[in-house]
């Protein structure tokens, strides 16, 4: 059974996993843009949401643990925790910049423009054309593998989780590896299913907005809500 000073803390990794994914759009909104731009199914989704949350607690679990086996400091972890965070900000700005890019020129490209045609008949006509067939799309389902999920599953894995460092400290200290495992696993199930949870949620939402003629638009959008997420983490310390 467990004592007052162990639920507290479980409730603590809870609370903290929870609040620290709800206040932090990069752990969601990536997920949420991507969907709607690339089409993906809500199962599809959630699939790459999971793996890439996983890989984000996994990598931070792998240096909370090696930071107390080789027993450095945690003034020491948060420091490297934060070159990764670094890293992963501008991860997502170069990678939320080059989308944008690409959406918006694959958009200009699609949009419609007449041609005139002289004929030997002297006749002339014009008809409406666009590019979008003059082109390969990052999108296409022509065999050709999708690097977008593996692009984010890498920033995800850079992107640092804060918050466990100190909450790992504290079992570790009491020489507890129960409650070591157990903080771990409570603060890694909370972030997924809250990541999991916004996800869906604002997945099935955002579904429901009509576009209209910003449809073609939705990568060149996408892109760029990317790039002022990863923004927000960089300049902001969101």
């Amino acid at each position: 059974m467990m004592n007052g000073e162990a639920i507290t803390l479980y409730i603590t990794a809870a609370s903290i996993g929870f609040l620290h994914t709800l206040f932090g759009p990069d752990h969601y909104l990536p997920f949420i843009v991507m969907s709607r731009a690339r089409r993906w199914s809500l199962l599809k989704t959630g699939l790459i949401t999971f793996i890439c949350g996983l890989g984000h607690i996994t990598s931070s679990v792998f240096f909370g643990i090696a930071g107390v086996i080789l027993g450095i400091a945690v003034m020491r972890l948060e420091a490297l925790e934060a070159v990764r965070g670094n890293l992963a900000g501008w991860a997502l700005i170069g990678f939320g910049l080059a989308y944008f890019i690409w959406g918006l020129r694959s958009a200009l490209r699609r949009h419609p423009h007449r041609h005139s045609h002289a004929h030997l008949n002297t006749n002339k006509h014009s008809h409406l054309h666009g590019h979008i067939n003059e082109h390969a799309h990052i999108h296409d389902k022509s065999g050709k593998r999708n690097i977008t999920p593996w692009v984010l599953f890498t920033i995800f894995v850079l992107g640092p989780c804060e918050p466990l460092i100190p909450i790992l400290m504290y079992p570790a200290a009491k020489n507890s590896v129960i409650d070591l495992v157990g903080v771990t696993l409570t603060f890694g199930a909370v972030t997924i299913m809250t990541m999991l949870g916004m996800v869906i949620i604002l997945s099935l939402g955002i579904n429901f907005i009509p576009l209209g003629r910003l449809e073609r638009y939705t990568h060149a959008l996408a892109g760029a809500a990317i790039l002022l997420c990863g923004a927000a983490i960089q300049f902001l310390g969101l």
